[in-house]
């Protein structure tokens, strides 16, 4: 397990770019007897029967992230990729996702060798592409429900800068749904000494971003959680020329659809607005990706707590308020109406300062810890459905 660990963490790759990954998981696959296919690309599928019984999905997402490791970790990746762009960047699995490949193939190992504590069949569905939200919807659209068995419940989990040994998970809604869009301010450019004769994207852009804010601020009620960011803002090559055009990215974090509606209708307002009163040209708004709600199962994740807490011990397991965080897991169940189960275990020795995040170049769970918590968690979850 170890060693597998090390081999995944050393060799990522980016998103919908996962092809020696999803060989390597297929590779594992075989090995253990479980019948398993390519789908949504880069996406593995292993379907691992052991007589009548339930059908559960189990899911762990596979890319990396274009993050420099800086570790010092010996088995640090040096790996590179390639952007959709054709930026060449460093690639780390800065977000775990080495954790839940590592742990999902070694409780699939584990499943294998006890044949006689288990009935039914495990849906493992490897996926890629969580970072861009672009891997449940290829392999959704490859026929992932019409290819495999289609279960009664789906589960995750995903490793996080907590204490290993310990699980957390929400019931109900847990994590937000999202939307980044990148926004073109159109404007007319002119030299820094006559702006008389220009059209200022910058002085637009500014009053647009401020101006934003107040969607969350004063438009919402003020127990209705939401989150708008400007994660970039570019424009202009010299400080004595006025350009022409200016680009910003936004991210949108909402928990319901009225909510989210009701922004993504505000920014595209403000926007718009802001342009007529700059007399500028009509805006561009591009949707860069999308992701869809968690909505925990409560009955299920009741249930899952339970089984879990058996595991690992009564406080060991807890509560965790809904996250801001966003993930694709939940389209998977939601695309056939099935519920599902997410949670997060902890990968860190407990210590006096805070572990770092995920997506930082220093994110290096205890990986002996870590995975043992994660097989565990797995095992647990799938036994309360599946054990005899």
């Amino acid at each position: 397990m170890h060693e597998m660990y090390r081999h995944l963490h050393a060799n990522p790759e980016l998103s919908m770019q996962e092809h020696a990954t999803a060989a390597y998981i297929g590779k594992q696959l075989d090995t253990m007897g479980i019948e398993n296919f390519v789908c949504g690309g880069t996406g593995v599928v292993g379907i691992q029967r052991n007589g009548d019984g339930p059908v559960v999905g189990f899911r762990a997402d596979t890319d990396g992230l274009p993050i420099a490791e800086d570790t010092g970790a010996s088995y640090a990746s040096e790996a590179r990729g390639q952007l959709a762009d054709g930026t060449d960047v460093p690639v780390m699995h800065g977000c775990g996702h080495d954790t839940h490949v590592t742990a999902a193939l070694t409780a699939a190992a584990r499943l294998a060798e006890q044949s006689g504590a288990w009935n039914g069949t495990i849906v493992w569905i490897f996926q890629p592409g969580e970072e861009t939200s672009a891997g449940a919807r290829a392999m959704l659209e490859d026929g992932l429900w019409d290819k495999a068995p289609v279960p009664s419940v789906i589960l995750g989990q995903h490793v996080f800068p907590f204490a290993a040994g310990s699980v957390g998970l929400t019931s109900g809604p847990a994590m937000a749904m999202a939307d980044s869009l990148k926004v073109t301010l159109h404007g007319k450019q002119s030299h820094g000494s006559q702006p008389q004769d220009s059209i200022d994207p910058i002085v637009q852009g500014a009053h647009t971003i401020t101006r934003l804010q107040s969607l969350v601020s004063r438009e919402l009620h003020p127990q209705t959680p939401a989150v708008l960011t400007c994660g970039s803002f570019h424009a202009g090559l010299k400080e004595n020329i006025i350009p022409d055009r200016a680009e910003f990215t936004l991210n949108i974090r909402t928990f319901d659809e009225q909510t989210r509606t009701q922004i993504l209708d505000g920014v595209s307002r403000i926007v718009s607005a802001e342009a007529a009163a700059s007399n500028a040209p009509a805006p561009e708004i591009e949707t860069l990706n999308s992701f869809p709600k968690l909505h925990n199962d409560p009955g299920h994740t009741d249930q899952v707590k339970e089984a879990l807490s058996r595991e690992l011990g009564e406080g060991r397991v807890v509560d965790l308020p809904a996250a801001m965080g966003s993930e694709d897991f939940g389209a998977l169940g939601d695309e056939i109406s099935v519920p599902y189960v997410y949670w997060f275990f902890g990968g860190f020795l407990p210590r006096d300062d805070a572990p770092p995040v995920n997506h930082s170049p220093y994110f290096l769970p205890d990986y002996e810890l870590s995975l043992a918590t994660g097989v565990r968690a797995a095992l647990a979850g799938l036994g309360h459905y599946l054990a005899r």
